[in-house]
């Protein structure tokens, strides 16, 4: 398995993973429809400029496995999701050790995130913080619970 920065052409692959990874974790955590409005429609042009602008993919055996953004500026961590045949086998572990040293690399001073409700103990065993819930407004217009998590990195 290795990592390497995203290009464009990533970014419908990515899409893809983000689109099943939701399906198959937040199940239980989110109600169906939320999670089907969460998942519907086209790949966004935005995704694309940004998965390509900030975005990383892991790679196994030539395919794609998992994916994740940080924004090197802000050091928000965004769009990490790994395909479900691979989810606990230390990818999703991986990337987020690879981000945190593209941002110390950046000297970010801190990681921070939305966790989906899901992820919240992944996040935490990776050393975030994160008490209080908040409503994140994705970009499609979907209020999903989440909690605020970050990580200092000085």
């Amino acid at each position: 398995m290795h990592i390497r920065k995203a290009t464009k052409d990533d970014a419908a692959v990515a899409f893809e993973i983000r689109n099943l990874a939701i399906l198959a974790q937040c199940k239980g955590h989110y109600e169906d429809e939320t999670l089907q409005k969460w998942t519907e429609g086209s790949l966004p042009a935005h995704f694309v400029t940004d998965f390509a602008a900030n975005g990383y993919v892991s790679i196994m055996n030539d395919n794609i496995v998992g994916v994740g953004m940080i924004n090197l500026t802000t050091g928000m961590v965004d769009a990490m999701f790994v395909r479900p045949e691979y989810i606990g086998q230390g990818f999703g572990k991986q990337m987020i050790q690879y981000l945190e040293l593209q941002a110390r690399k950046a000297q970010c001073k801190k990681l921070s995130l939305d966790a989906s409700l899901n992820a919240v103990d992944f996040y935490r065993a990776c050393g975030f913080e994160g008490q209080r819930e908040a409503i994140f407004y994705s970009p499609r217009g979907i209020e999903l619970t989440c909690l605020p998590m970050t990580k200092a990195l000085l």
